[in-house]
Order: C-alpha cells, then structure tokens, then sequence
C-alpha cells in the first residue's frame, strides 16, 4: 500500500505540467529580485547627497567638487555681475545644502566673462524718480544723491560716472551706477528714512533712494561670504530709524544685514 502511495506521488511530481509550473514561479520570483535589486542600484535607494554650496567657484572647480561626491554640473545660463569674479558661479539649482539622489545634474548660473554695453540715456532735466526708472530701464544702477541749491527739488542737473560728466550716447557697460547731481529748494528739502528691515538689500536701496536719501554704511553680518549671499541678506537694524524725526534730502542711512534666520525671525515679532 505504501509502496503504490509513493508510486502515485512520484507520477504527480514527474507530471510536465507540475514541473513546468514550479519552474514559472521559481523564475518569476528570481526575475522580481534581480528587478528589485536593479532599482534599488539605479535609484540609490535610501542614499542621498548634500548638494555642494558653488557659489563664487569656477567652473572647473564646480564639476570636480561635484564629481567627488557623485554629482553632475552644466551651465544653465549667465548674468552680468560687475562686482563678482568673471566666470564665476552665480547661482545654482538645487541650492547648496539640498538633499538630491547620486548622480543628479545641477544646473548653474555663471557670471559672464564680458559685460553687455548699453547707451548712457540723457537725464538732465527728469525727475530723479523719472531718471532712476529710465536708468533701470537701460541696465544701469542709481548711484549716490548729490544735492545742489536749485530752484526746483529732485530736477536732475547733471549726470556723472566715476565722478566725471558723461554724456547721453555714449556706451556703457551694463550694470554700471550712475550719480546724479539733484536741485534742492530750501523751501522743500525734507524727507524721512523708511522702514527697510526685514527687506533685501536691492529693495532697501530702491526704498531709500525713493525718499530722496543715499545709503550710508553698509554692515554685513560674518555669515554673509558672497555677493549671492549680499543680495539674499536682509536687513535687521538701520540708522536712522523710520521713527527718527525727518532728515535732509541727501542724508544717508546706515543699514545691518543678515542671512541669519533667527535674527530675521525677530524681525516678524
């Protein structure tokens, strides 16, 4: 009896059909590791990069600092920032300090190694409002107030680059900044300082300029290193104070800037 017991099983196992279904799960269940395991390589699963802060590197610089922690750089695009280093890297995505999978690219923004010439607008005349949009307009910077005795308040009078006149027509490289001498009325010459804390440097100018004043000392904290850092900065103490009493046009204010976030949480308190 028990001997046609295992003669019956055996027929079942030897079965093509029972033998072929073995093999089917068998290989399903090896192909569904190797696939797990190829996706878990591909993917790095689990294991991710601190994306490298290159701000301020070459490009060269960049792709080998990349390369040693298992990343990829390529120029995305370029600026023209007259204070920072020719070729240098301007911005990036993702940020430094982001968390990305090994092998990812990071696009970067470079400062361009040549800057783009524009035409020195003619101001005399304008607003200093009118001639601050006018310069915007043409890729140029506001510089410093000068005010003279006029008849009319805030009527430009003269234009000037590096402290020498110059004249409309003449091209100029992008990014330059440029004073203007401003009439002022002893009848209509005060102002008052604007409460810039909490702003970002480029709109604290706009602001200050704005109320007819320059931008005195300028006081950035230790941990702002770069000129991408001085534009993301904010500022957090300035003097004088909006509550300060009002000022002459032309007087200056002295602002405090910072990338600290726990100072900048202060400010909203």
């Amino acid at each position: 009896m028990a001997e046609k017991k295992a003669s019956n099983k055996q027929s079942i196992l030897s079965n093509w059909i029972v033998k072929n279904l073995v093999l089917a799960v068998a290989a399903v269940a090896v192909l569904l590791i190797v696939v797990n395991l190829l996706l878990s390589i591909g993917t790095q699963h689990n294991k991710e990069i601190t994306v490298p802060d290159f701000t301020n590197m070459t490009y060269e610089e960049a792709r080998y600092n990349a390369q040693r922690v298992g990343l990829q750089v390529e120029i995305a695009d370029s600026v023209y920032v007259r204070r920072m280093k020719k070729g240098a890297v301007f911005a990036q995505f993702p940020k430094g300090g982001n968390k990305v999978k090994k092998g990812r690219t990071v696009q970067l923004t470079t400062n361009a190694k040549t800057a783009k010439e524009v035409t020195m607008p003619l101001l005399v005349g304008y607003s200093m409002r009118q001639a601050k949009a006018e310069l915007a307009s043409r890729g140029l910077n506001l510089g410093r107030l000068i005010y003279v005795n006029d008849i009319a308040t805030n009527n430009v009078l003269r234009q000037l680059y590096n402290g020498r006149e110059i004249s409309p027509g003449v091209q100029i490289e992008s990014g330059s900044s440029i004073d203007l001498m401003v009439g002022l009325n002893s009848d209509d010459n005060r102002t008052y300082a604007p409460d810039v804390k909490g702003l970002k440097y480029l709109r604290a100018l706009d602001a200050v300029h704005d109320n007819s004043l320059n931008i005195g000392k300028v006081n950035f904290d230790r941990d702002v290193k770069t000129y991408s850092d001085s534009l993301n900065a904010v500022v957090y103490k300035q003097s004088p104070s909006q509550a300060g009493g009002p000022l002459t046009m032309g007087a200056s204010v002295s602002l405090w800037l910072t990338i600290d976030e726990e100072k900048i949480a202060e400010l909203s308190k």
